[in-house]
């Protein structure tokens, strides 16, 4: 860890930030506000790698990776690892509601035994 000690730094500050961010509540405005933030400032970062690729690559070495490409690899990995980490919790959600939905449907929907059924079932033999 000691040739490339700010890269290092920055990338396992992203991976904790990511993290932190998943395991909080997903309701509220300052979570949407958040969102948001992130949003403009990827475009902005975006923009500014398009329009000055040589400023990247200076950030790049700064920060002790060789390449701009590089750095640009190296955060959308932890774009994607965030992404994909958000995608797996809401489809949890999802699947918790689905699991709820289904088991409401089923006992409303349930049949009763008549009244002097003898074998219990729930079915009308005719």
């Amino acid at each position: 860890m000691l040739d490339q000690p700010l890269i290092k730094v920055i990338l396992l500050v992203g991976i904790v930030g990511v993290t932190i961010l998943l395991t909080r509540s997903t309701a509220g405005a300052r979570h949407q506000a958040v969102r948001r933030l992130l949003l403009v400032g990827f475009v902005l970062l975006a923009a500014m790698a398009i329009l000055f690729p040589p400023l990247l690559t200076q950030v790049a070495q700064t920060v002790g990776v060789g390449r701009g490409a590089d750095l640009l690899l190296y955060g959308l990995t932890i774009t994607f690892l965030g992404y994909v980490a958000a995608s797996y919790r809401r489809m949890r959600q999802l699947e918790q509601q689905n699991t709820v939905l289904a088991r409401h449907i089923a006992l409303s929907d349930a049949i009763r035994p008549r009244p002097g059924s003898t074998n219990g079932s729930a079915h009308d033999p005719r």
